[in-house]
């Protein structure tokens, strides 16, 4: 993903907080996906940036024989954990270590934006699926429709200004994006789900650390340092902070459905 050394040494920084405090909240889009592919028992499902595992144990659950490639060692190494019989490996989007026509179905949560050419990933996300397989691709919806810009955009002003033409969290959010990028592929889009996914965390502390635990939040703290970046998601966090002490962003994340 993008440099799958840098990026994976991002993400594998906090990787179990990631694992048990981040990832979780991401299961109502993770369960879209895997219902509008039709997972069950057998289905030979590729997840390309499969983090800790928490999508592939959801379809390993419904019967599906479960792959998985990511970045980091650090998240596949829970990832691991969770499924000591699966098939995960590490390893770069643009390059998977897979034959083609390997697998039923695909999946790429929030990954493929962080490849360092985006076409070049779903290519291979098209050539490893059989042919006519559902493939289904996410990322951020609206801006308007996403609370937690406010913690990215907090976490984005720690950061150098990005080269010209970088989009940022947002950028295949803009109506038609996800979908041109996906054709640009050869990928064929089918339809596109909106779902509702709040980020919601029991108090203060647990949010700051689950959004600690991202690549981007990593990254801002090799910039700016722990302290700083700390306070930057914290105040986002105490903005968002509920009468009970729990934080909560409201989300939508957009699903692509598409054919190999």
């Amino acid at each position: 993903m993008g440099s799958a050394e840098t990026q994976g040494a991002l993400w594998g920084a906090a990787a179990r907080d990631w694992a048990e405090l981040a990832e979780p909240v991401q299961t109502p889009f993770f369960t879209a996906a895997l219902d509008a592919l039709g997972i069950a028992e057998g289905t030979r499902l590729l997840d390309a940036g499969c983090g800790s595992g928490l999508a592939l144990t959801l379809a390993a659950e419904r019967g599906a024989v479960v792959t998985g490639l990511d970045a980091s060692a650090g998240l596949l190494a829970i990832a691991r954990e969770r499924l000591p019989e699966a098939d995960l490996r590490e390893g770069d989007l643009e390059q998977l270590p897979f034959a083609d026509a390997s697998f039923d179905a695909v999946t790429a949560f929030n990954s493929v934006q962080y490849a360092s050419d985006p076409t070049a990933a779903l290519s291979e996300i098209k050539r490893v699926a059989v042919p006519g397989a559902p493939v289904a691709v996410t990322t951020w919806g609206a801006p308007a429709q996403c609370e937690m810009r406010a913690v990215l955009g907090a976490i984005g002003a720690l950061l150098p200004p990005p080269p010209p033409g970088a989009g940022g969290p947002f950028a295949l959010a803009a109506p038609g994006a996800l979908e041109q990028l996906v054709a640009s592929a050869g990928l064929v889009a089918e339809r596109a789900i909106e779902v509702s996914t709040p980020y919601v965390h029991a108090d203060i502390d647990t949010a700051i650390r689950s959004h600690l635990s991202s690549g981007p939040a990593r990254r801002a703290i090799e910039v700016a340092g722990l302290g700083a970046t700390r306070e930057a998601i914290a105040q986002a966090c105490e903005a968002a902070r509920r009468d009970d002490g729990s934080v909560n962003f409201d989300n939508v994340f957009k699903v692509v459905v598409a054919r190999a």
